[in-house]
């Protein structure tokens, strides 16, 4: 008798013509992954060689050929009128005695593994699945909580029949397969009862800027098609994966998702006692919503099975081979499990010599945001498609503006010039098939569907970190491409200025040799929107803030720690981005005034004349009215450094006035775990005062670095008070003083075998004051990001 269905344990990854991508991943982790700690749940394939015996047993070939051979996949209405003919004589087969026996005995076996109660998940997968070029993920049906031998059959017809949907049809057109030799095999493996517990999806690189050393996890509560379908905003998380092969265990950035819904199991529709409707989705309570659906215990699980998956397929190949894996939480053992590995088909297929970067001219009225997906901008006349049946309307190089997408939309997504859902986070069907076409795309802008309107001309910008935008009007924008194998190295290092995490993976690219200035203000100020103090002390506020505090720390234990984790996984990103390369993070620089405009910052800063010259950097560190909140800081530059293992950081503290005051700043920072030499610990101070350079001597005993800001050493040199409109004219980085005083630091920091580099705006806008700084021997040079590339072209004129 022919065996039609073939065990996990039986099955490799050489296997793929047999048993499709799905069957031949789960099998290769079943067998190789086990014993190594990653959890696949049991069960086995039924064989294309199957789905031909019922083909060829119902006599439905010629059928198929007859609707098939002529279609005209680009017609909407043809397309979607012959995949249902198609699909009917699929599901009207009868399946053949022995196959039938043969599948209910597999169904048997895993009853006595698992229990008579085992219910099953039941997966298409496609003979053509999962290769490079083209992933099929999303083309094929999926049955989950199975629980009888007349709805595993019916399951598995219904798996076979959506080898003809409108969607898997258009995709194997456009990918150059054979519309009748994709043949289709089947799993039927233990149903992870995910439906009690959690899901997700995770990527072995970032999947909008293809950046290898993180790994990105997304997870919601119960089933993981909403993520997939894009109906929820899903947590997220990203490990790293240097400093995790290392031993250290920690969350390098997360970001609480809305969650709003939860796919469970239902038993409801019923035809000859076969359950249709398999699962349905109810909301998500409001304590649920407001904490993350993971452990960090559970991200570090994950974090394991990823960069093992990885490795093994690498190792299978070859080659590098990110991976793409799909996830479930069991909430009744509490175990978690993969369900699915496949290589990811886009990022990791990209050149690496070549940077692209799209730069928006100018901004127009801002519309809605969201997610973005796929760092490009695209313009055009809005379309509003509210369901499938309007698809007909769509033109090509219209913005799609949607609810939310499914693979049946795939024929019209291919060529919209941009997308737009209300719904949806990073890893959902709209995110995954934008990224895979390289159209950008804004996921999850809530009221996109009633703010946009047909015929409006739009521009969709992804370009401009983690939120995409999209404008009124058609906006001019230019593509810088460089290559970046042309470019050469100069002996000064060519650092970065970058205080934005969202964007600290789309510049990992750049030819730099690490992050010059990292400015804590920008993480405090976007993602803590508190001052330090009023979390530490919510009872000195009003009630209205106090509420509003705790909303903002409402995923965290208590208002302090969702300071320090927050901060600490802010810059841990902006630090991943150039591991193990140095990322020097400036402790806070705000002013009173900018202080006072965080939430309840009124209550704690003083009102002063002249902010700029007053209770700001060094000077507050120790001050009776901030040093609670320094401490915040210490502890979680702490945190980033000896519990997330960023060794690469160095800290450097700002508007030092006075040698006393530094060695005061020192042994403050000592106090709250921070220690001078202590694992490596370096401080560099910022030389921005005249007294800095006049005593170099002196602050050279105290820090073991200088990073020139020629912001402020202008300011003070030519007594021209920056924020001033007035007296802007006299403000020049290039008068013959403020470069005297440059010169000065450097040969100071030499003269004492210090570190000596230049962080502040002069050298993005001058090239001539680079040129400068280059000849007097500095060390490193940090630069905005957008003028990297050009002042390492220029520099080869004057280093040559």
């Amino acid at each position: 008798m022919k065996n039609y269905i073939k065990w996990f344990e039986e099955i490799t990854i050489d296997d793929v013509p047999e048993v499709g991508g799905k069957n031949a991943s789960l099998g290769e982790m079943y067998q190789n992954l086990s014993e190594e700690g990653v959890l696949v749940p049991n069960g086995f394939a039924i064989t294309a060689s199957a789905y031909k015996y019922v083909l060829d047993y119902n006599n439905a070939w010629s059928k198929l050929h007859a609707l098939l051979d002529d279609l005209d996949p680009d017609d909407v209405e043809q397309l979607q009128a012959r995949c249902k003919e198609c699909r009917d004589i699929i599901y009207s087969c009868e399946l053949p005695n022995d196959l039938k026996k043969e599948i209910l005995s597999g169904y048997a076996e895993l009853k006595k593994e698992y229990g008579e109660s085992v219910s099953l998940a039941v997966r298409s997968s496609a003979t053509a699945e999962d290769s490079p070029e083209a992933s099929f993920a999303g083309q094929n049906d999926t049955y989950l909580n199975i629980s009888s031998e007349d709805a595993l059959l019916d399951a598995y017809k219904r798996c076979l029949a959506s080898n003809f949907t409108d969607r898997s049809i258009h995709y194997k057109y456009d990918n150059g397969f054979d519309y009748l030799k994709v043949l289709l095999s089947v799993v039927v493996m233990k149903m992870v009862r995910s439906d009690i517990g959690s899901s997700g999806v995770m990527f072995t690189l970032d999947p909008e800027t293809g950046f290898s050393d993180v790994i990105y996890i997304s997870a919601s509560y119960g089933l993981g098609e909403n993520i997939v379908q894009g109906t929820i905003d899903p947590d997220s998380f990203y490990v790293h994966k240097p400093t995790f092969n290392k031993g250290y265990r920690a969350v390098l950035k997360r970001r609480l998702g809305k969650k709003e819904l939860k796919m469970v199991f239902s038993e409801e529709l019923l035809r000859d006692n076969i359950s249709i409707e398999y699962t349905k989705n109810i909301s998500t309570k409001e304590d649920e919503q407001k904490r993350f659906c993971i452990s960090d215990a559970d991200i570090m699980t994950l974090a394991f099975y990823a960069i093992k998956i990885e490795n093994h397929y690498s190792k299978r190949v070859g080659r590098s081979m990110p991976m793409d894996i799909e996830w479930a939480k069991d909430g009744i053992d509490g175990q978690i499990y993969v369900v699915q590995a496949r290589p990811e088909t886009v990022e990791s297929q990209k050149s690496g010599t070549t940077l692209e970067i799209y730069k928006l001219k100018s901004r127009g009225e801002l519309l809605v945001s969201g997610h973005a997906v796929g760092m490009r901008i695209g313009t055009g006349r809005v379309r509003v498609i509210k369901s499938v049946d309007e698809l007909s309307q769509f033109k090509p190089g219209e913005v799609l503006v949607t609810d939310t997408t499914s693979p049946d939309w795939e024929p019209v997504m291919k060529t919209a010039s941009a997308i737009v859902t209300n719904r949806g986070g990073r890893t959902c069907h709209a995110a995954i098939v934008s990224r895979e076409l390289g159209i950008p795309a804004v996921i999850g802008a809530e009221d996109a569907t009633d703010t946009l309107k047909n015929g409006m001309e739009v521009t969709v910008s992804c370009a401009e970190g983690e939120v995409g935008y999209v404008y009124n009007g058609k906006l001019d924008y230019e593509i810088e491409k460089t290559d970046l194998s042309k470019l050469s190295k100069p002996e000064t290092e060519i650092m970065m200025n970058l205080g934005n995490p969202d964007i600290a993976f789309s510049l990992a690219n750049l030819p730099v040799d690490g992050v010059g200035l990292a400015r804590m203000e920008f993480i405090i100020n976007e993602y803590i929107k508190a001052h330090p103090m009023a979390l530490i002390h919510p009872e000195k506020v009003d009630e209205e803030t106090r509420a509003k505090l705790e909303e903002l720390s409402k995923a965290y234990e208590s208002m302090t720690e969702f300071f320090v984790k927050t901060l600490s996984e802010g810059v841990a990103t902006i630090a991943a981005s150039v591991y193990p390369k140095p990322c020097i993070v400036r402790m806070s620089d705000f002013k009173s005034n900018e202080y006072a405009t965080l939430l309840g910052g009124k209550f704690f800063e003083f009102d002063e004349e002249n902010p700029m010259l007053g209770f700001r950097g060094a000077a507050r560190y120790t001050h009776p009215a901030y040093e609670e909140g320094f401490a915040l800081e210490c502890a979680a530059m702490k945190r980033v450094r000896e519990i997330m293992g960023f060794d690469n950081v160095v800290l450097m503290i700002p508007f030092c006035r006075r040698v006393d005051e530094g060695k005061k700043v020192v042994k403050t920072m000592a106090k709250y775990g921070l220690k001078r030499g202590e694992n490596g610990l370096k401080i560099y101070v910022m030389c921005e005062i005249p007294n800095n350079v006049i005593q170099i001597d002196a602050f050279s005993e105290v820090f073991d670095g200088f990073s020139i800001g020629s912001n402020d050493l202008t300011q003070l040199v030519l007594g021209v008070d920056r924020d001033s409109e007035v007296v802007a004219f006299d403000y020049d980085e290039r008068d013959a003083g403020v470069l005297k005083m440059v010169e000065l630091a450097i040969e100071g920091g030499k003269r004492n075998g210090r570190y000596v580099g230049f962080c502040g705006q002069a050298p993005s806008d001058y090239p001539e004051i680079a040129e400068f700084l280059v000849k007097q021997g500095i060390d490193s040079i940090s630069l905005n990001p957008d003028t990297v590339l050009k002042t390492l072209q220029d520099m080869g004129k004057y280093t040559s």
